[in-house]
């Protein structure tokens, strides 16, 4: 016994063995078990060499006890160091596997099984597993058989005998010849139902594909058919193979107090879970041809008969291995099988995700979604390819040219790591888990058992981290950098796709015109220089987020156009290749439509405002620096056509920011969701597009005096904004809806005043319209007095004259937008003064003007729809649009505005968020109101942004209706969603209108 406060030499040497309780480990060496070896150095140096030293240990003196006696003993130890093939084995188990040394403590002879694998036998196959499984006649006794044959396979795992693949395949092997073993009970347990049918087991996923893990579900399909010769109707035969096969998956599923093997998963079966477990070969065929869904033939992919009716088997897969070279050709084929990755990734739980080796970002299913989309892209036309095993396919597919000789290398060294992580993650406990644990004592264990002996949780985690960054870019490496190689000037010897397999990657991934799209290519990446090299490392990225758009040959087009023009400027490319968000704002925004593209490449420097960095400009700028910018501007220019232009190139670069927030934000990044909150959107559109106008009007107006008066005007003059224009929810669409008021100086000459101010509204109209680069500015006067026939300017005394004599009901709802924008702040409000009377009569409308109202509402449905436009999809006039909503509000604002002061506002919905404060309208009434508005809303400025030109309507183009709908947050193939989303909103909303607006003179 070791003095107390001293440590034995044992104890030193225990812990320089890598044992961390060494006391524990003493006592354990001091025992009765271990007596006639615990000095041999043998032992020690080979306990130190495992996973887990304190661990294997324990193990081993539990299988010792677990002996019937004392020969039974010696044998083992005599063995274990007599043996370093059996010792490196045995112990190397027992250090990476508590489930393992459970199952030889419960069971002490089966550590021979691993004397009998000698260096000659080292990769046993399935007949091999199928006699390690021969004598097991009941389930117990297949699970026992079972863990037997996985005690010999992780042994030459843990020993490093066999690598990754061989072991992987070897667990499929294994489960192979359990799945017929498991079909050879019940057979037994029913020979009748085995006798009136032919039930063939097909594997899938990684058992079909190979490559196992220790612990996972063996995913399988069941076929079906009557037996020849039996006699048996196909609906009796199907019956008895359910049973078979229900049975199969019991036997395997199934927990005893020897555990369970795995549980057998048939949820990959035509219609998953709600479908039949068997299905007959023409039933299968017919589901396959008419209802399955690309990722059911992306499963296929590792169809392998493993059981049963090996001849039935065969002609499932030859049967159907046609459809799944087939898929590739379907409409939205990449987006399919991106989609689903995605929804994969959404649906880790965040507490989760960091810690997630297969789902996760840069984990397994990155590297193996991503080569299945190239085996299904590519091999229609190249057999080699068509491989269920994933490095094979990867192998492949360099092979080929598909993917580059180094990538592919890193994406092999990588995968292996991580699948060797989830391997011994699994092994210890024999539990199903992805999941890369959280304590010490098993990261510790882990890093060791992978070969990481000095410092083992730093360098794990170093490697680990490593390797799922290699795997983080797979898509971008293994999808898109081939389409530069294939156009790019490659050295002797390198494989490159060809012209053929590059369109036919480019087709998959949605370009309509693949040959337009590999000359853009060209141009963009050939050649030596620092743009084409630079180029080279972006578009691979830019090519991913161009297909994720409904138009991808528009967006490179775009691209091309971009950087043609500014591919020698020094910070463009920078910007791109520096700041993250810069590339991939600019990708969307060019792919969105026909609009943001345009102002861009008026002025393509604007690209700078996409970027993240110090002076980076997604974010929308307040009226009162617009104006300032723009007053400067003006001031600084050289007469009043110049002045106006350059007013007008700051307004197309504003536009251009506010387009592109609104696309990003629409879109979302790789690193920011798409914003749900519509309303917002609309709301920032409108408010931003609605103060950058007033700011071009007002140094538009400071230009127009200053080139023909000099600082003064001889009359104040003041524009104010109407329509959606005062109601600062203008869209990229919009003309400025305005009347202009004047007011003489005190003692000038009132004609004099009057020619200088119709002077002043006839030159900015005109500037504002003159034909250049930048887009026009049209200003619709329309609103003022008398319509078209009035005069386009009046005094302040003659609006007051006008609208106390003749004034009409529609004149007071219009001038319920009203609100100064530009010119003498005074006279401005001055104005609003007057109007206020008008637009807010006390005491309400009276019954006459409320029938007025109704009445000009329905006469402009009527009359003012196009002619043959959908009365369903117009969002302006159509049912439940944004007339329907806004007469309704305007309404509640003539009747109570008042005596409500929320509701004296010139915005739409914070009229109707006033009016449901004052009980005008019930909450949900107004929740539907508001929806239908924004919806409508966000339609107008999607058909703008998409088709470059304003329109109420759904286009009716295919892409462009596809554009819509991504802007509006729906994915490929759900336009058909979006339309219908529209009406069931719309027709909800007019519901109200008929009740609110058409009975409001009642209430």
């Amino acid at each position: 016994m070791t003095a107390p406060g001293r440590r034995s030499s044992t104890f030193t040497r225990l812990l320089r063995h890598g044992f961390t309780d060494p006391s524990a480990a003493e006592r354990l060496l001091d025992g009765e078990e271990l007596a006639t070896v615990r000095t041999d150095p043998v032992l020690l140096d080979a306990l130190g060499a495992t996973a887990d030293p304190d661990l294997a240990l324990l193990g081993l003196v539990r299988l010792v006890e677990a002996q019937d006696g004392h020969t039974e003993q010696r044998e083992l130890l005599d063995t274990l160091i007599a043996a370093k093939p059996l010792r490196d084995r045995l112990l190397g188990v027992l250090g990476a596997s508590a489930a393992l040394g459970d199952h030889l403590a419960r069971h002490p002879l089966d550590w021979q099984v691993l004397v009998t694998y000698e260096p000659q036998d080292l990769h046993p196959g399935v007949a091999e597993f199928e006699r390690g499984l021969a004598e097991a006649a009941d389930p117990v006794a297949l699970r026992v058989a079972y863990r037997r044959c996985l005690l010999s396979i992780a042994a030459r795992d843990v020993c490093g005998t066999t690598d990754l693949a061989q072991t992987a395949a070897e667990l499929a092997d294994l489960a192979t010849a359990t799945l017929r073993a498991a079909l050879a009970i019940a057979r037994a347990a029913a020979p009748e139902d085995a006798a009136l049918c032919r039930l063939a087991v097909i594997a899938m996923g990684k058992c079909g594909g190979h490559e196992l893990n220790y612990v996972s579900d063996v995913d399988v399909i069941f076929v079906g058919e009557a037996a020849e010769g039996a006699g048996a109707d196909e609906a009796k035969a199907l019956q008895a193979a359910t049973r078979l096969a229900s049975h199969l998956m019991r036997i395997c599923s199934e927990t005893t107090v020897e555990g369970s093997i795995w549980p057998v998963d048939a949820n990959l079966r035509p219609e998953g879970r709600n479908g039949p477990l068997v299905r007959t070969m023409s039933s299968h065929l017919a589901y396959y041809q008419r209802w399955a869904k690309t990722w059911e033939f992306q499963a296929l992919l590792k169809a392998r008969p493993v059981a049963g009716d090996l001849e039935l088997g065969e002609t499932y897969v030859s049967t159907l291995s046609p459809l799944v070279w087939q898929v590739a050709e379907r409409d939205n084929f990449v987006a399919d099988v991106q989609k689903m990755r995605r929804r994969v990734v959404e649906n880790i739980p965040a507490a989760e995700i960091e810690r997630e080796l297969k789902l996760g970002p840069g984990g397994l299913r990155d590297v193996e979604f991503a080569v299945q989309l190239l085996q299904l892209v590519h091999g229609r036309a190249d057999t080699s390819l068509r491989s269920g095993t994933t490095l094979d396919a990867l192998k492949a597919l360099a092979a080929g040219g598909y993917v580059g000789r180094v990538d592919a290398v890193q994406l092999d060294e990588a995968y292996r790591f991580l699948r060797s992580m989830e391997h011994r993650i699994q092994l210890f406990r024999l539990r199903r888990t992805h999941l890369v644990p959280e304590d010490e004592a098993d990261l510790r264990r882990l890093g060791r058992s992978l070969g990481l002996r000095t410092e083992p949780l730093a360098a794990l985690n170093r490697e680990w981290k490593r390797h799922a960054a290699v795997v983080r870019r797979l898509h971008e490496k293994l999808f898109y950098r081939p389409l530069l190689d294939a156009v790019a000037q490659l050295a002797p010897g390198e494989s490159r796709l060809s012209p053929n397999a590059a369109r036919e990657r480019l087709v998959a991934l949605g370009y309509a015109d693949p040959a337009a799209a590999l000359r853009h290519l060209e141009a963009l990446a050939s050649g030596v220089s620092r743009k084409a090299a630079i180029q080279r490392t972006l578009l691979p990225v830019l090519l991913g987020w161009f297909a994720d758009s409904a138009n991808p040959d528009a967006g490179l087009l775009n691209f091309r156009k971009v950087s043609d023009a500014l591919g020698k400027t020094p910070w463009y490319l920078r910007l791109l290749r520096d700041e993250g968000a810069a590339a991939e704002n600019l990708a969307r925004v060019l792919s969105a439509g026909r609009l943001a593209p345009d102002l861009l490449m008026r002025a393509p420097e604007a690209v700078a405002l996409l970027g993240d960095g110090d002076g980076g400009g997604l974010e929308t700028r307040a009226r009162a620096h617009l104006e300032q910018e723009i007053l400067s501007a003006v001031g600084r220019a050289d007469g009043g056509e110049a002045a106006v232009t350059a007013a007008r190139g700051v307004r197309r670069r504003e536009l251009f920011r506010t387009a592109a927030i609104d696309i990003v934000s629409s879109y979302g990044t790789d690193e920011t969701p798409a914003n749900a909150d519509q309303g917002a959107l609309v709301d920032l559109v409108g408010g931003a597009i609605s103060d950058l106008t007033a700011a071009t009007l007002a140094g538009t107006l400071r230009a127009v005096v200053r080139d023909g008066w000099g600082d003064r005007l001889p009359t104040r003059f003041a524009v104010i904004g109407m329509g959606r224009f005062g109601g600062h929810e203008m869209g990229y669409g919009s003309d400025a809806d305005v009347l202009f008021v004047h007011e003489p100086w005190e003692g000038a000459d009132e004609q004099e005043a009057a020619r200088a101010a119709n002077a002043v509204v006839s030159e900015m109209r005109r500037l504002l319209q003159i034909s250049s680069a930048d887009p026009p500015l049209p200003i619709d006067a329309d609103l003022r007095p008398e319509g078209k026939s009035g005069p386009m300017v009046r005094t302040l005394k003659s609006y007051e004259a006008y609208y106390r004599r003749w004034s009409l009901v529609w004149e007071s709802q219009a001038l319920l937008r009203a609100e100064p924008v530009a010119g003498d702040p005074e006279l401005g409000r001055r104005f609003i003064e007057l109007v206020d009377p008008l637009r807010y009569p006390a005491e309400g409308l009276g019954d006459d003007a409320v029938r007025e109202i109704r009445r000009l509402k329905a006469r402009m449905e009527s009359e003012r729809m196009p002619r043959g436009a959908d009365p369903t999809l117009h969002a302006k006039l159509g049912r439940g649009g944004l007339s329907d909503v806004e007469w309704t509000v305007q309404l509640f604002q003539l009747q109570h505005g008042w005596a409500e002061p929320g509701l004296r506002t010139t915005r739409t919905r914070e009229a109707l968020a006033a009016a449901r404060a004052a009980g005008l309208i019930s909450g949900e009434d107004a929740e539907i109101l508001d929806e239908a508005w924004v919806l409508a809303g966000r339609v107008r400025n999607a058909v703008m942004l998409v088709r470059g030109r304003a329109g109420d309507t759904f286009p009716s183009d295919g892409r462009e209706l596809a554009a819509v709908g991504r802007y509006l947050g729906y994915g490929p193939g759900h336009v058909g969603d979006m339309l219908d989303d529209y009406r069931r909103i719309t027709r909800r909303a007019r519901a109200v209108v008929d009740e609110v607006f058409y009975g409001a003179a009642e209430r």
